[in-house]
């Protein structure tokens, strides 16, 4: 990771700025970020008489690096993807760009691939999802009609800060001079922040939960949650900001059609959830707790576990142990996976009675023994890497099966496969 826009400015100007050929929504945030720019896309598409093309780059993927961009509510192809690709790595070669060539980060690189291709489409909007931060994160180069923060917590402290404070103040330096800005339900030092960001800035600020009420979430909302019930808040005080004041006719249909695979996603008797911090671990504390007071009783869960190791994961499987009758520990399909051997040992040590496992599919196999003694079901969490694993092992993932590097597209990791 190199935090800073020189690199991607400089190669968006070898290509001709792609990134100014469109009207983009750019959004950041700790947590629900993806989930609204998959809420927002969806609207955008349903929205009546519009015909609108719409562009969605998302970070990181669970399975398929085409997962990153959307076209048209669908990942693009890979001969459009290379294609676009191509055109990046060419205007490397230019005199403009060529001395960044070796400094360009993976994700600086598919940023400008997303910028290019959704140029070559001719989209009319491309929703943008930052990868860290926001001040200095590389879609920031984008010109955007609106920006969006979702709910700001503790996480990549190393890179970020360590107070919420200098958090939502990295995530504040996406808003632009005059640009709205929507800002979902947050605790008040964030939301002073920002809101004194956007003051700098002459940039409107909106607060989600002040123009949005629950009961105006469309009746059969796909995704499942009380966080995505904030994050679909959060999605129509966007539409409706960039609407002039109201939502565009049509565009709750869009809402009982929105696909965001690994958050809280049920596939039989397993609920798989990315979650990996500890704002997210509470999120998903909480719609657990929702499913107990459903169903009238308290219910435990068997926890199928792998996670990164810069992860505050301790806290993360404290939160979460008051649901767990029992662990299974697992290393994710990353480099900077944890040990299964050390995240039993974490597990432990929050109170779950835990195991390692050699690999998930030995976890998924072994869950069943666990049921009977306090749980009838799974979570599967920890980790997206983990969870796009579990979703493609449960034969539930949506799209071709083609297993690719998350953070590097370095040779030896093609010739692996």
């Amino acid at each position: 990771m190199k935090p800073g826009l020189d690199a991607i400015r400089r190669v968006c100007g070898a290509l001709g700025d792609p990134q100014r050929a469109f009207k983009a929504v750019h959004v950041a945030g700790t947590n629900g970020k993806g989930a609204i720019c998959a809420i927002v896309d969806a609207a955008l598409r349903a929205a009546s008489g519009r015909n609108l093309r719409i562009g969605r780059y998302t970070s990181p993927h669970l399975v398929s690096l085409n997962e990153r961009f959307f076209l048209d509510g669908a990942p693009v192809g890979d001969d459009a993807l290379e294609a676009a690709a191509s055109r990046v790595f060419a205007a490397l070669s230019s005199p403009g760009a060529s001395s960044v060539a070796e400094e360009l980060t993976f994700f600086e690189a598919l940023t400008a691939t997303a910028f290019s291709l959704y140029a070559e489409a001719k989209v009319d909007y491309a929703v943008l999802e930052c990868g860290l931060g926001g001040r200095l994160d590389a879609t920031n180069a984008c010109e955007p009609a609106l920006s969006v923060i979702s709910r700001v917590g503790l996480d990549h402290c190393d890179w970020l800060g360590s107070t919420i404070d200098a958090i939502a103040r990295e995530k504040s330096g996406i808003v632009k001079p005059g640009v709205p800005v929507v800002l979902g339900r947050n605790d008040d030092k964030v939301r002073a922040v920002v809101e004194s960001r956007a003051s700098e800035m002459g940039a409107p600020f909106v607060y989600a939960p002040e123009v949005v009420r629950d009961d105006e979430i469309p009746r059969g909302f796909s995704l499942a949650g009380s966080f995505n019930r904030e994050n679909a808040v959060t999605a129509i005080a966007a539409l409706k900001t960039l609407f002039g004041g109201s939502m565009p006719s049509g565009a709750v249909d869009g809402f009982s059609h929105v696909v965001w695979p690994g958050r809280f996603q049920r596939v039989g008797d397993c609920i798989i959830d990315g979650a990996h911090n500890p704002p997210a671990a509470r999120a998903l504390a909480d719609a657990l707790a929702e499913e107990c007071a459903k169903s009238g009783e308290s219910r435990r869960f068997v926890l199928v576990f792998g996670a990164c190791a810069d992860k505050d994961v301790g806290e993360v499987l404290r939160i979460l142990s008051p649901f767990v009758s029992h662990g299974l520990a697992v290393s994710t399909n990353n480099p900077r996976s944890l040990l299964a051997e050390d995240a039993a040992r974490i597990m432990r040590t929050a109170g779950i009675d835990a195991e390692s496992c050699a690999n998930l599919r030995e976890a998924l196999a072994l869950r069943g023994r666990f049921y009977g003694r306090g749980a009838s079901e799974t979570i599967v969490c920890g980790s997206l890497f983990l969870a796009g694993e579990a979703i493609v092992e449960l034969g539930a993932y949506p799209w071709p099966v083609r297993f690719d590097p998350s953070e590097s597209l370095l040779s030896q990791d093609v010739a692996r496969g």
